[in-house]
This record gives structure tokens, C-alpha cells and sequence, in this order.
């Protein structure tokens, strides 16, 4: 037996596709299914079953087309409830997976109501389980992103849930779909995957000693929850569209109407040097799509900034697994439109300016709590737009904006520029470096 993981860090993310005998189960893949249709008939294989652990908060689900593509059997929890045609996972029935391999649903909610895991057998012995946002990597998933009426209850139902998988021999293998970076998490797991045995050891969830201490636990401090999480359980509730296309017509800034929002998605130096007034600056990485999702309006379109050779493609493929598909084109050239600016200063030049300043610090607040910049002014990056720029700061005076790094630095810039700000994003460098200079 094989089984392949497919991270997908911007998500913090792992989908699985299980190899054995020449039998292929794919479990909780994301909307662009190529990348793991194209590994399964690398392998040969005839995908079996193609798997959903329950209905997803973070991600828009390409299962319903791997299975529709590849003619496998689609498995979603029997208390999902989807739309579409799918067979229903009930606890403890037994899949046949074909000669020696079998699945083994086990409902195990708390992350969601419909939760369940799969363990796989082979000749009848356990080998790995499929724990999907249940049991992670020291951590467990979050019960409170249906709403805080429901997290209470759910953070209970966890409770019997990890002690349900963890009660499987020590040897099984844990593979969690959620993982360090993923906002489904409720702290931040340092590995992907990991074994029975090391959970039963080391997970301190486990250690809590009854169902109320660990709801306690897990909604003392809870992290944030991403705006285009509220899109991604409709979505895959109903069933979405196959994933769209990656070509996109080149436009120019005549070409923009009152409609569509801009997207600038270069590098933050050519972002400072000069961009449209009123777009949303988030420049291409890993995380691009959690931000576009977190940052952008649903359902309207949107237009693309992007440098000559950037790979327009994975941001297309990245709005696409959140379901932000209608992006109408990609402008190369601003020519004489790019009026708006911010300053980059590295630290040093950062330090130099804080005197008399005003500090604008837009990490989430458990960062902030962690390692505190004295003085600063705090908006969480995204409650920039729904909660405003802070009353504090006068836009008649530069303001010096820091994050972790910058990358969030960055992006605040081209929201505060639109209030009329005159941003100086620290980067290469972040908020607790800035702390400990001035503590020095």
C-alpha cells in the first residue's frame, strides 16, 4: 500500500490518494482534480472510491468531478445531505475496495456534525486512518466555524471523536487533511501526518479529562475565520461547476469598467512603485488565494494586475479552489493610470522613522499578544474593511505599517491608500523584530 499526499500550503491543506493492488482511493481533493488524476494513472490505477470526509469550510471540493471523470464511487458522510448524486458512508459500514482493502467509515463529528473518518484495512487489519479536520497532528479541528451557537456542542462531540480514533492501535497512520496553515486548525500543527501512537503520546488535546475541558480548550482563544469561508459550505453543499479554464484575455485599464474589482498580484516593490487606485494589492504566493478569498467581494468580477511572465495561471487555479471564478482578464501595462504609492523601508530605515510616529500593526491578535509592539495602533489586516481604519490615525501624516514579514504590510498599504494614507510598509522584517530593537 502507497498513499501520496498533495499539500496545498496556501490552505494548509493535505488531500491523499491511496495506492493499492492497482485500486485508487482519492480522499478529500481539492477543485483542481488534475493534479491528482494525472498521479493515479501515472500509477495505473483504477480509482476505486473518491472520499469526502465532510462538507468543507475552506476549500471549494473537486470530488463530485474526479469521481464524474473517472467513473469511481462517491463517498460523502451519510449526514452531509449533498445535493448530488453520492453513495452515504454510515459508521462502521464497511467499503470493499477490491481484494485485500476495505474501508472503514467512522462517524466522528465535531468539526463538523457529519464528520467521518476512514480507516483503511488491508486483509482486514488497520493500516492509516483518514481523519479529516478530527484528530490532527498535535491539535485537533475547529468546532466553531458553523457559528457560535453550535460550538458548544461541537467542541463536546470532538471530545468522543479523538478518543475514538486514538483508541485505534498504536501503529495506524493519522492522515489529517488539515494541518499548519490552515485556519480549520484550532492551533498551529507542525506536521501533516503522524501515527496513533504519537498522538496517544503526545497530542495535549487528549490529555484533557473530560468533554467540557476540552470545549473549554478549544474555544478559549479562537482564531479568526476566514470571510470566504461562509461561501465554501453552500458551495460544496449544492455541488460546484468544474474547475474554469486558466486562460485569460489580455486587457488594458480602458478596457475596466464600474464592475470588476482590480486584483494586483506583483511582486510588493512594482505594488510601491506605482498601482491603480483602489485595488487590492496581494502579491503572488502561496497564500494568495486565502487572501483574494478573505479580501474581495463574492460574486463580483474580477480583473488581474500582473507583471509580464508572472504565472497568471496558479492565481487563477488558486481563486478557483475558493470559488472566485469570474476573473474577466489580466492587465500587464498601467502605463499613466498607476497613480497610487507606498514606501517599502527595510528595518533599519523603519527604526529610523518611528520617533513621533504612528505604528499601524495589522497581524491577528494571538501575534499580537504574543510578541506586542508598544504603541501601536491594531487592526487585524482584513477588519480593515469591515471595521475601518482606526480613528486614530491621521491620514495627514505618514503612517508606518507592520506585520510579520510584510506581506500583510503590504497588502494594508494598498487598502490605506485608499483613504487617502501615505503607508511605509516595513518588510523583509516584521512587528516582533520592531519590539525588540526598541527594547534593546
Amino acid at each position: 500500500m502507497e498513499i501520496v499526499t498533495f499539500r496545498t500550503p496556501g490552505l494548509g491543506d493535505q488531500s491523499y490518494l491511496l495506492a493499492h493492488e492497482g485500486k485508487g482511493v482519492l480522499v478529500d481533493p481539492q477543485r483542481d482534480i488534475d493534479r491528482f488524476l494525472d498521479v493515479a494513472a501515472e500509477r495505473d490505477l483504477e480509482l476505486r472510491y473518491v472520499l469526502e470526509t465532510h462538507l468543507h469550510n475552506d476549500y471549494v471540493s473537486g470530488a463530485r468531478h474526479a469521481a464524474l471523470r473517472t467513473g469511481a464511487e462517491l463517498v460523502l458522510p451519510a449526514g452531509a445531505a449533498a445535493s448530488y448524486p453520492h453513495t452515504p458512508a454510515f459508521h462502521l459500514e464497511d467499503l470493499d475496495g477490491g481484494d485485500s482493502l476495505s474501508i472503514r467509515p467512522m462517524h466522528t463529528p465535531g468539526h463538523t456534525p457529519e464528520h467521518t473518518s476512514y480507516l483503511v484495512l488491508i486483509d482486514g487489519e488497520p493500516v492509516a486512518v483518514f481523519s479529516g479536520g478530527s484528530l490532527l497532528v498535535a491539535s485537533a479541528g475547529r468546532p466553531d466555524l458553523l457559528g457560535p451557537e453550535r460550538a458548544g456542542t461541537l467542541a463536546r462531540l470532538q471530545y468522543g471523536s479523538l478518543h475514538r480514533l486514538a483508541a485505534l492501535p498504536r501503529d495506524v497512520g493519522l492522515f489529517p487533511t488539515h494541518g499548519e496553515g490552515s485556519f480549520c486548525t484550532t492551533t498551529g500543527a507542525g506536521r501533516y501526518t503522524s501515527t496513533i501512537g504519537a498522538e496517544q503520546d503526545g497530542n495535549p488535546l487528549l490529555a484533557l479529562p473530560s468533554a467540557d475541558a476540552l470545549a473549554d480548550e478549544l474555544l478559549a482563544e479562537p482564531m479568526p475565520i476566514p470571510a470566504f469561508y461562509a461561501h465554501m459550505g453552500p458551495a460544496n453543499l449544492l455541488g460546484a461547476r468544474s474547475v474554469p479554464s486558466s486562460d485569460l484575455p489580455e486587457i488594458t485599464v480602458a478596457d475596466l469598467t464600474d464592475e470588476e474589482q482590480v486584483l494586483d498580484i506583483r511582486p510588493r516593490a512594482a505594488q510601491a512603485a506605482g498601482f491603480l487606485l483602489g485595488a487590492t494589492g496581494i502579491e503572488l504566493g502561496e497564500d494568495f488565494g486565502s487572501w483574494a478569498g478573505w479580501l474581495l467581494r463574492y460574486g463580483e468580477p474580477i480583473a488581474l494586475v500582473a507583471e509580464p511572465g508572472q504565472d497568471v495561471a496558479e492565481a487563477r487555479t488558486q481563486l478557483a479552489r475558493i470559488g472566485l471564478d469570474d476573473v474577466r482578464g489580466v492587465i500587464h501595462d498601467l502605463g499613466t493610470a498607476a497613480t497610487a504609492r507606498f514606501e517599502l523601508a527595510e528595518l533599519p530605515a523603519f527604526l529610523e522613522r518611528l520617533t513621533g510616529a504612528q505604528v499601524l500593526d495589522v497581524r491577528m491578535p494571538s501575534e499580537r499578544s504574543a510578541a506586542p509592539l508598544p504603541g501601536a495602533s491594531e487592526r487585524f489586516l482584513p477588519d480593515l474593511l469591515t471595521d475601518g481604519i482606526p480613528a486614530e490615525l491621521d491620514p495627514g501624516r505618514p503612517v508606518l505599517v507592520t506585520c510579520g514579514s510584510g506581506r500583510r504590510a503590504a497588502i494594508a498599504a494598498t487598502i490605506l491608500t485608499r483613504h487617502g494614507f501615505e503607508p511605509v510598509v516595513l518588510t523583509g522584517a516584521g512587528a516582533p523584530q520592531v519590539a525588540a530593537a526598541l527594547a534593546a
